[in-house]
């Protein structure tokens, strides 16, 4: 068993200890209830940035000290954790597990790979292009899982031909391995679905604003940055920091297309998957003209997510046998703890909202007047940078609603400043603990951490120019 670290034992104590110091002081910050909220939130970013539980657990704090507290009802409270933001993901999720159960994802990501080229360059950038796919619809962990051991196959095509791994054959490998992670945290940003920080802000924007981003306007904004970013990705790893020109090698094609043959021919599970995701992303995408068409309906994004969810759950691919895609056994592999991290940010910007926080920051911004752009590339560097050392949903659950009052506090719409800040949490690419697809290709041993920090800080200041570049021109024209 692995011993506790040192960092998780002191922020298990010091989490509680301030929360307590905090209750305890005669000093009213605000007010007390806000002074509560205060309190839990330092209670919550110490348990997240250390992990010294589960980030999930930690979210469930405001379930428990917010009734408590008599900051809000235990209503009031549950009703975040199933806010209909919290469903949308389910479904996500649910259609992400059947992609995964019968082997979808690998099937696409393999023919794009295969359609793409055998020339070294080619490579990489098919591997980067399926996996920011695949990363739109399914977890960045999941695409990350299943490029890193075909990615692994056609490096050691490089260490046992004749002459041996040479340092055009190393800058392949770590080009490859990078260009999987970077593009698995690019892809996300695609899609409502693709990372859980942007349903935590279309969470946060129709809980406490009643403002409505539909699946389509997202993706008008986020596959575009995505794209953009994905070939800068390329850019930067293949023609600058680490190019491999020199290397010639068609057995590449051999080890995708015999990956391809072992899949076999689409079966009738898949032929029953692709139709029902056909289905639910041409239903989220004209969800808009379909309820201007028939103005009854009321169709939403969350109620398309659960439809599909049950169609996976309750529509056998084989009548007569009853054989249906998904059995509820099969959710033991859902990230449920992810479904209550939503909850417990929501509550969190509920219980700041509520007891005034939120009024307070928009008018000590007010007041100081504060330059728009500047305010907002700060805002912007100062997510990016960190969530390098935290995770990007508690990050956002945290400074959603800080930044929400900053918007108001500026006197600009508020989508025009969390959309750009909420994004940047997903632009990190410097630290293997950044997020889990930095990880996993630094384990496979390719990877050196200088040599991740020293692609990831050039990708995270053009992260950083985008986003401010798509706070000034873009985002006004689309939201």
């Amino acid at each position: 068993m692995k011993a506790y670290p040192f960092t998780k034992r002191i922020g298990l104590i010091l989490g509680p200890l301030l929360f307590i110091i905090l209750q305890a002081s005669q000093l009213e910050l605000i007010s007390n209830s806000a002074d509560t909220v205060i309190a839990v939130a330092v209670w919550m970013l110490i348990w997240w940035i250390s992990e010294a539980v589960s980030i999930s657990v930690t979210a469930l704090l405001p379930l428990v000290l917010f009734p408590l507290f008599k900051v809000m009802s235990m209503a009031e409270v549950g009703a975040n954790y199933g806010s209909p933001i919290v469903f949308l993901f389910f479904g996500g999720f649910v259609l992400a597990l059947a992609l995964e159960k019968v082997n979808l994802h690998k099937r696409i990501a393999l023919t794009i790979i295969n359609w793409t080229g055998n020339s070294p360059n080619k490579v990489i950038l098919g591997f980067m292009l399926a996996t920011a796919l695949m990363s739109m619809w399914i977890s960045n962990t999941a695409s990350t899982v299943v490029m890193l051991p075909i990615a692994l196959s056609v490096i050691q095509l490089l260490i046992d031909d004749e002459d041996g791994f040479t340092k055009a054959d190393k800058n392949f490998a770590l080009s490859i391995m990078l260009g999987i992670a970077f593009s698995a945290n690019a892809g996300g940003i695609a899609t409502v679905i693709g990372t859980p920080p942007n349903s935590v802000l279309v969470g946060l924007l129709e809980n406490e604003y009643q403002i409505e981003i539909s699946f389509l306007r997202w993706m008008l904004f986020g596959l575009p940055l995505s794209t953009v970013l994905v070939f800068l990705i390329y850019v930067v790893l293949v023609k600058w920091l680490f190019p491999c020109n020199q290397i010639q090698f068609n057995a590449s094609k051999d080890v995708i297309s015999n990956e391809l043959k072992k899949l076999g021919k689409l079966t009738k599970k898949e032929k029953h998957v692709l139709r029902v995701f056909a289905l639910i992303v041409t239903l989220w995408i004209f969800r808009t003209l379909i309820n201007s068409l028939l103005p009854g309906l009321g169709l939403s994004d969350t109620m398309i997510s659960v439809f599909g969810a049950i169609i996976l759950f309750g529509v056998p691919h084989n009548y007569k046998k009853g054989d249906f895609i998904l059995e509820w056994n099969d959710t033991q592999k859902l990230a449920w703890g992810i479904l209550i991290l939503f909850g417990g940010g929501l509550a969190l910007a509920k219980g700041m909202s509520a007891t005034g926080i939120v009024d307070l920051v928009a008018n000590e911004i007010a007041a100081n007047n504060f330059g728009v752009l500047l305010t907002a590339s700060l805002l912007i560097v100062l997510m990016l940078f960190m969530t390098e050392l935290m995770s990007n949903v508690a990050l956002t659950a945290v400074l959603a609603p800080v930044v929400a009052g900053i918007a108001i506090g500026l006197d600009i719409p508020i989508l025009y400043l969390l959309i750009p800040v909420t994004v940047a949490s997903s632009c990190a690419f410097m630290l293997p603990m950044a997020t889990p697809p930095n990880a996993i290709v630094f384990a496979s041993g390719y990877v050196e951490v200088k040599q991740m920090a020293r692609a990831g800080i050039v990708l995270n200041l053009i992260s950083v120019g985008l986003l401010i570049l798509a706070f000034q021109f873009i985002i006004p024209l689309i939201f």
